[in-house]
């Protein structure tokens, strides 16, 4: 007979029960960083042939510079006693272009990161935790003590599980944030104009950007699309012609083969006034840019189709065909739901939901700092070579200007987005409610509205989120804790999932996909 006790003992050590966030930051120091650089990739000036290329981006270990200059490393009980920022550099590689020729590599100090209290590149991991002694506690020879009694020298509570930041000498946690899948078709029934309306809807995010696609079957069966930077809804046929697909049956093709489906799609193409692609993207022009010349309208309309509909299947020109046959897709779903082919889509179900944790957070903030600082350093590298002075990244880069963008999101809890709370001072009562606050989630949705499905305990939460832990009054049901034995997966690479079934399940690609 199996013996629970020992599965839970060896199951509840003290790493485990915040893993998810100290592996989510870890997450984030080795790829999230380098993925916002390399979003930006390049600083380009306003002056022609000079620019700056961003390399690789490394994050030392946490250090206080003192007052006569030194620069030693800082350990959490410290930045605690001191009301200082635990905190360690980024540094980033930079290589100034000036005149199409590259100047010196320079590895450029460009601020201050927040560092979660057990995370890999904090100075109480085992790794770090001797040299940070040796110096910071003057120990001649940190090595002769075991790791817990290190932690005890180092002023730490061997049992304190990490998962927080330390700023300005106070201790805070990110929350967790559940919000709707994106990428993901939603379907849904709405009331307007006095019947119900079918609705497909799709958060389609890429790189902190996050663009709204609404498709609504409208009067007489006529689809219509709503996306940002579009005033008005415009018809469907309309907008799959401006990506690109000519004619009427391959419209019809990539929407659907049933017969009651292309009925409909019957009606929509009748309805639609553009014959070709040239037309359908002068009448967006129209819409965007109204007023201005024609040559301004066609680059405006196609500025927009490309940048700001569904953005998450690529910017380029390439991804047009891509994005008529996701259109499509949705097309079809509103008329299998209005044929009674299938139902809505629970939003409340939690295969579409996902979690934000620590790493995803700082990511957000980071991006926002990060394009903050590069505004700053093309401003700076301008300057320089409009008088005449040496163009060199270390004396370009303000390192204040990133670090105080990351630091006050997380002493204030106002996020990037409008979030408020999303950093909060850690519950210090005892060890449980520590560690209850470190495992909390929390739901978007606004506390004074009732919200009543949402506030509901769903089937698919069983085994992810905690039945009885939620609190009482307006965030009963919005604010819930992980079960005890839940785990936090992590999303893969969609490239990699490509190359897998092409290559070695031999699928094949629609044609023009």
């Amino acid at each position: 007979m199996l013996d629970t006790r020992t599965l839970a003992r060896a199951y509840f050590t003290h790493d485990r029960l915040v893993k998810h966030q100290i592996d989510s930051f870890n997450r984030f120091i080795d790829e999230g960083l380098q993925r916002v650089i390399d979003e930006q990739k390049v600083i380009e000036l306003d002056i022609p042939n000079v620019y700056v290329e961003l390399g690789r981006i490394k994050v030392g270990n946490p250090i206080v510079k003192e007052a006569e200059g030194t620069k030693i490393p800082l350990l959490p009980a410290d930045a605690r006693l001191r009301n200082l920022n635990y905190a360690a550099p980024i540094y980033l590689e930079c290589t100034v272009y000036d005149e199409g020729k590259p100047l010196e590599v320079e590895y450029v100090e460009i601020g201050m990161l927040p560092v979660m209290v057990k995370s890999k590149i904090c100075n109480l991991t085992p790794e770090n935790i001797d040299n940070a002694l040796r110096i910071a506690r003057k120990i001649e020879n940190p090595e002769k003590f075991d790791y817990e009694e290190k932690l005890c020298i180092a002023g730490e509570d061997p049992y304190d599980p990490g998962g927080y930041f330390i700023i300005n000498g106070s201790e805070r946690a990110l929350v967790t944030l559940e919000d709707l899948a994106p990428n993901k078709i939603l379907l849904e029934r709405e009331e307007k104009y006095g019947e119900m309306v079918e609705i497909a809807k799709c958060f389609s995010q890429r790189s902190g950007y996050r663009a709204l696609i609404v498709v609504e079957r409208g009067k007489n069966n006529i689809l219509e699309v709503t996306f940002p930077q579009l005033p008005k809804p415009i018809k469907f046929v309309n907008m799959m012609k401006a990506l690109g697909v000519e004619t009427d049956q391959e419209i019809i093709e990539m929407v659907s083969n049933n017969p009651e489906i292309i009925k409909y799609m019957l009606q929509n193409l009748e309805e639609s006034d553009v014959d070709n692609a040239e037309d359908a993207i002068e009448y967006i022009g129209r819409r965007v840019a109204p007023g201005q010349s024609k040559e301004y309208r066609i680059q405006r309309a196609e500025q927009v189709i490309d940048q700001y509909f569904l953005p998450h299947l690529g910017t380029e020109k390439e991804a047009r065909r891509a994005k008529a046959f996701f259109l499509a897709r949705m097309a079809e779903l509103i008329f299998e739901l209005y044929l009674g082919m299938r139902r809505e889509d629970d939003k409340d179900h939690y295969a579409n939901k996902r979690l934000k944790l620590a790493g995803d957070l700082m990511e957000e903030i980071f991006r926002v700092a990060f394009l903050r600082l590069v505004k700053d350093v093309k401003y700076q590298l301008e300057r320089a070579k409009v008088r005449g002075r040496p163009m060199k990244m270390s004396t370009a880069v303000r390192s204040d200007v990133l670090t105080d963008r990351l630091m006050h999101p997380m002493a204030t809890g106002n996020w990037v987005g409008g979030r408020t709370g999303v950093s909060q001072l850690i519950d210090r009562h005892n060890y449980i409610s520590l560690i209850s606050h470190l495992r909390r989630v929390v739901s978007p949705l606004s506390r004074s509205q009732p919200h009543f499905e949402a506030r509901d305990l769903h089937p698919t939460q069983w085994g992810r989120v905690c039945p009885s832990e939620t609190p009482e009054g307006p965030n009963c049901g919005l604010v819930k804790n992980f079960a005890e034995y839940a785990e936090v997966s992590v999303g893969t690479n969609e490239e990699e999932i490509k190359k897998l079934l092409l290559t070695s399940l031999g699928v094949e690609p629609i044609r023009g996909a």
